[in-house]
């Protein structure tokens, strides 16, 4: 377990992550993290469920109009 310290960045309150962190997410300024409310506490990660739910959406999208999509490929 890892302790982090909370920094004032300009009139709002943050956590800086340690670069190593960061890199084992692979995430980096700008990207978004999810925190989820666990029965244990609270989780910080780098999935989205609303970006996998629209991913799936789209996968069923592109398997039900493939030759559509292959002929507006050419």
């Amino acid at each position: 377990m890892k302790t982090l310290t909370l920094s004032t960045i300009g009139n709002s309150v943050g956590v800086i992550l340690p670069k190593e962190e960061l890199e084992r997410l692979k995430i980096g300024k700008g990207d978004k993290l999810c925190l989820t409310e666990t029965s244990d506490g609270l989780l910080l990660t780098a999935y989205d469920p609303d970006f996998e739910r629209q991913m799936r959406l789209a996968d069923g999208v592109m398997r039900r109009y493939r030759n559509a999509l292959r002929e507006l490929a050419k």
